[in-house]
């Protein structure tokens, strides 16, 4: 079993920092990849990364809701051109590094959003995407 970081994900880099297998890695470019990713096959599910993420968007991957209900306020990030992903986000990472993302929406409070996607987006990054290549 591996964790999936969902599109909660602003970047932060807390869960890098402290992976012990560095198994976590930074989409690129953003636009198209604008979470972090963690590679399953790397990944020792020690769940070290959770608590590190301020925006409580990594779970196990039989553990992602399929149900999240929203306390307002949180963001979703998604690739550039994704429908209904218009509001830029900027912020800094755990290490006050300047994070820029063009594609985020702002959940209400009650709203409830299924964050599942992300598991099999999550495989695709390590399959097809960028992080195949950086690995092999």
């Amino acid at each position: 079993m591996t964790h999936t970081i969902t599109s909660l994900c602003l970047r932060d880099g807390g869960c890098v920092t402290v992976c012990p297998v560095e198994c976590i890695v930074p989409g690129q470019p953003i636009s198209e990849w604008p979470w972090f990713y963690i590679d399953p096959d790397t990944c020792i599910d020690c769940g070290a990364c959770v608590p590190e993420c301020p925006f409580e968007a990594i779970y196990p991957e039989d553990e992602v809701p399929t149900a999240y209900t929203a306390k307002g306020g949180e963001r979703l990030s998604a690739p550039v051109g994704t429908e209904g992903f218009t509001e830029p986000y900027d912020g800094q990472d755990h290490e006050g590094n300047p994070v820029h993302l063009d594609a985020t929406r702002i959940l209400q409070a009650g709203e409830v959003i299924d964050l599942t996607p992300a598991t099999p987006e999550n495989a695709r990054f390590f399959s097809e995407g960028p992080g195949y290549s950086a690995l092999g």
